[in-house]
């Protein structure tokens, strides 16, 4: 029993990372219809930006709020230099993200170096708690307390806010909100920023849960938010959680009882998903 325990809290503290990468993906992709594969770098951007505040600062509070406000500057950059001039048209996306994703990858060399840089877990959160047999470890279970207040606050703002009904009513038709007054570029800028705000958050917990970060570290998470958007559905909030808790307990128990399909298990999940649900489990109408 206590394995089983440890194999779910495993699985659940890495799926709240990659939901936290997914979260913002899925909304950007849903409401703005952009596949931007530069994402991974925010998330990249958010762990050395997180353990470089917390170097300076010794404050863990400090260098998550830090981190975020990191990702949203480079949301905001990102959105009007990069995203803006190829709205609509896929290809274009599709390269220019990607060579985004090279560009701010190389500069996080430039600024911290190429080699790998330690992370350490906070001393509040560091350690473990035995019950019974069952061991654990402090700062997996905060970070799965965090990836579900961060859900409880963005699902409320989307369900019970007027900012959230514009952003649920843009996922479905954007022109119809355009054609009503509402200035759907600053509500484009508004969600890409607090995307990458979310994967920026994701990177800066990432650091102390993996113990180093490296400049390619956002294209590994960035393949695993894809699929979770895939396997979530388009545009679903709720969808990204689900599936980022899906692949992320998945790949702990398939790593320990079948080691040979724990990097392919995420991908035949999304292709069943593919076959018998293409629009995804909880995908946005629209």
């Amino acid at each position: 029993m206590e394995l089983l325990i440890n194999l779910t809290i495993n699985g659940l503290s890495t799926g709240m990372l990659i939901f936290l990468l997914a979260s913002g993906l899925t909304l950007i992709f849903g409401l703005m219809h952009v596949l931007n594969f530069a994402h991974g770098g925010l998330f990249a951007w958010g762990a050395y930006a997180g353990v470089w505040f917390y170097s300076i600062t010794s404050s863990f509070t400090v260098a998550l709020i830090g981190a975020i406000i990191v990702g949203a500057l480079l949301g905001f950059i990102t959105e009007r230099l990069i995203i803006r001039p190829v709205y609509g048209d896929v290809v274009p996306q599709i390269l220019i993200t990607l060579g985004f994703m090279l560009v701010i990858s190389e500069m996080l060399k430039v600024v911290w170096g190429p080699n790998q840089i330690a992370a350490t877990v906070p001393p509040a959160l560091s350690g473990s708690w035995e019950i019974g047999d069952v061991l654990i470890i402090k700062y997996r279970l905060f970070i799965i307390l965090m990836g579900f207040l961060v859900f409880g606050i963005f699902y409320y703002i989307l369900k019970r806010t007027k900012i959230g009904l514009i952003v649920r009513a843009g996922v479905i038709n954007n022109e119809m909100v355009q054609a009503l007054g509402i200035n759907i570029k600053r509500v484009f800028l508004l969600v890409f920023m607090t995307g990458a705000a979310l994967a920026a958050l994701g990177g800066a917990l990432m650091a102390p849960y993996s113990g180093v970060i490296y400049a390619e570290m956002g294209m590994d998470f960035a393949i695993l938010a894809f699929i979770v958007v895939v396997i979530g559905g388009m545009g679903s909030f709720p969808g990204s959680l689900f599936a980022a808790i899906l692949v992320g307990l998945a790949g702990s128990y398939m790593a320990y009882y079948v080691p040979d399909l724990s990097l392919a298990v995420n991908m035949i999940i999304m292709v069943l998903v593919l076959i018998f649900r293409p629009q995804g489990l909880f995908a946005v109408k629209g």
